[in-house]
């Protein structure tokens, strides 16, 4: 190097990539980019951190376009130098760059936004014994066995196997993540104080076909799942019960639906089977609100959109007697209690950057 020479022109160009494409983490991708100007040049001319993003997660291999609604961009003829002026203001490159801008602001969310959990409101439950006392709106809050039981309930079934649904939207149109914590419901106030779990549990992510305000009675119809999980045993504990995703997902359009399968307490006065949740959780990370998304349920693709390039601002850590904590591994999936002190359900698992709040991203 004693000449200044460049060893990426001893390279083909082909290798270059695969041995780039050898890096399994974005944010490497981006320091590569940043060693030279021909390394940056190579990174985003051949889109590599779009093809990393798309390896990781493929539901995103349906978006075809990506906008940048923000006014932090910047101006075409502030960047690069007099010598590559030329090629960068062609329209071919500029939409390089921005695609490259996106991607590589998305990967640095999937790793580095906050942990929290992501249930912005329930939409539908698939049936509802007493409507409102037992509706789907009680398991947004943890069960402290107040002076009134707060839980769901089904109506009762004859047949065990009949299942339930749960549906939420979230706190995003692109959310990762990692697990999901249910706790079912015990009813102290009947004799022997029967706890009303279902046998399994799976779910779904995905979007809205249509306006659910104009859904009437369809609702239950009215998502297009993109992603249904392995079924998950669920124990009859009176716990938080922990069910975490072999590996996080991501789902696109913000929608999450609990299905609990099976039936495994009859109700003593009826005969019934019934299914009764107190609480859920799903915890991961949203990309709100930096990113949405607009989903064409005619031509089934995705548009992209940044609404800012500043990362959100960190949440408070949670007290050390949340649910969160203190869970142990029993049988292939966790178990926890739970949270008697506070109400504040967002999570930190130390893995964020400490970086100072409403961070602007610059690439």
């Amino acid at each position: 190097m004693e000449n200044g020479i460049d060893f990426l022109h001893a390279l083909d160009p082909d290798m270059l990539s695969k041995i780039f494409m050898c890096l399994e983490d974005p944010s490497d991708l981006v320091r590569v980019s940043a060693v030279s100007r021909s390394f940056q040049n190579h990174v985003i001319d051949n889109s590599l951190c779009k093809q990393l993003c798309l390896r990781l997660f493929p539901q995103l291999s349906k978006v075809d376009n990506v906008i940048e609604l923000t006014s932090s961009t910047k101006n075409p003829a502030e960047v690069g130098s007099s010598n590559s002026m030329k090629w960068e203001s062609s329209m071919e490159w500029e939409s390089l760059k921005q695609e490259h801008r996106v991607y590589t602001f998305l990967a640095r969310g999937f790793t580095s936004f906050a942990v929290k959990q992501l249930i912005l409101e329930p939409i539908a439950a698939s049936s509802t014994d007493n409507f409102p006392m037992e509706s789907i709106y009680n398991t947004l809050k943890p069960n402290k066995r107040a002076r009134r039981a707060s839980y769901w309930s089904s109506k009762g079934q004859s047949n065990p196997a009949v299942p339930e649904t749960l549906t939420y939207k979230l706190d995003g149109d692109l959310c990762l993540i990692n697990e999901i914590n249910i706790q079912p419901f015990q009813a102290f106030f009947q004799p022997g104080g029967p706890i009303y779990s279902a046998k399994a549990v799976r779910f779904r992510m995905g979007h809205v076909k249509r306006p659910l305000d104009v859904l009437q009675d369809s609702v239950h119809d009215s998502f297009v799942w993109t992603y249904t999980s392995e079924e998950f045993p669920m124990a009859q504990e009176n716990c938080l019960q922990n069910f975490k995703l072999p590996e996080p997902v991501l789902c696109i359009g913000g929608i999450m639906q609990v299905e609990l399968l099976g039936r495994v307490q009859k109700q003593e006065m009826d005969s019934l089977f019934y299914i009764c949740v107190a609480h859920i959780q799903i915890v991961g990370r949203s990309l709100a609100p930096a990113f949405s998304v607009d989903i064409d349920e005619h031509s089934k693709s995705l548009t992209l959109k940044v609404l800012s390039y500043n990362q959100p601002s960190p949440p408070e850590i949670p007290s050390t007697n949340s649910s969160f904590y203190g869970r142990r591994n029993v049988s292939g999936f966790y178990w926890g209690e739970v949270d008697d002190e506070s109400d504040d359900e967002v999570y930190d698992w130390g893995e964020e950057d400490d970086e100072p709040d409403d961070e602007e991203f610059v690439l």
